[in-house]
């Protein structure tokens, strides 16, 4: 451990803080966390947490949700500029006007079905959240008679739908990651491993899907990856999610999945966080994300019906 990662342990003991990392985190934070999962692991755990403050190590969208469930709580982002690309291809007034001009054919409008990766405010015009982790399960639980909107994930929101067959609107939101990976791309890659099972996530475009051996979240990765004999696989996600399965699963070996032009698949958002950052807000006790509490408030029960919904 280096001399940073023990001041962040020790910053961390005397604010009685939590420090949470997603799966796409440097090497360097997922080992100091307390908790290292997805979006749904992640909403839980902050749920949850009797800690005075917590320090989000994800992207924006994470942190806001973390203070939505908890709002007596101090949340802190190292970073505020570490965005998404996902949460900004649906802003919260396209949203609305949507909605508002889009009707079903009883007149209603549709059920939203919001995908976790998306701003408070679109949370807060949402009917229920969902993460990749439980979007089948949530979208098995609205009403028959309801019209869904599935937002802003137009790949996971077709991959939802083949795998239910419920039919639903897309929005047309993607992640920039996760769309670099092409069939082209992925078929070179299965040719020189051919017998190490492709894992995909759900962002990732149909061709791609159409490919892999198993689509699944990054928290069933680890699971999928630990269950199956294979000692290798190709790793279609955001590079700090093979971090983790390494330094889970050392015995095994992790290929990340190339794109048209590299094996590089660093979120430049969630690289944005550093130790020395997450250092500098356990010391300063910010930045500190903060709400408007009437948006917070109607944001809070898309995210609670999903966690009832969930267990």
């Amino acid at each position: 451990m280096t001399p940073l990662q023990e001041k962040i342990l020790r910053l961390k003991r005397e604010k009685n803080a939590v420090i949470l990392a997603h799966n796409y985190q440097v090497k360097e934070i997922q080992e100091i966390a307390d908790y290292v999962g997805d979006s749904l692991g992640l909403s839980y755990q902050a749920k949850a947490t009797a800690a005075d403050v917590i320090v989000f190590c994800g992207v924006h969208f994470m942190a806001e949700t973390a203070k939505i469930v908890n709002p007596s709580k101090k949340v802190l982002i190292p970073d505020p500029n570490a965005g998404c690309s996902l949460a900004d291809s649906c802003d919260a007034g396209d949203l609305a006007a949507y909605l508002a001009k889009n009707p079903d054919a009883q007149g209603r409008p549709p059920y939203v079905v919001s995908y976790i990766n998306c701003s408070a405010g679109v949370k807060a015009l949402s009917d229920v959240i969902c993460t990749s982790g439980n979007a089948m399960k949530i979208v098995g639980r609205v009403p028959a008679d309801r019209e869904i909107l599935f937002v802003p994930d137009q790949n996971l929101g077709e991959w939802v739908q083949e795998r239910t067959g419920r039919p639903m609107r897309l929005w047309q939101g993607n992640c920039y990651i996760h769309i670099e990976y092409t069939h082209a791309s992925i078929t070179r890659i299965r040719q020189e491993y051919p017998d190490a099972p492709l894992v995909a996530h759900p962002e990732c475009s149909r061709p791609v899907r159409l490919l892999a051996d198993e689509v699944c979240s990054t928290e069933q990765m680890v699971h999928f990856c630990r269950d199956n004999p294979a000692p290798a696989f190709i790793i279609a996600t955001e590079s700090g999610m093979l971090d983790r399965l390494r330094r889970e699963l050392p015995g095994k070996t992790f290929i990340p999945a190339p794109t048209d032009h590299c094996a590089c698949a660093d979120c430049r958002y969630m690289k944005m966080i550093t130790l020395e950052k997450l250092a500098q807000a356990l010391e300063s006790g910010g930045p500190e994300i903060t709400l408007d509490p009437a948006l917070q408030e109607k944001a809070r029960a898309p995210l609670e019906r999903m966690l009832e919904w969930s267990r």
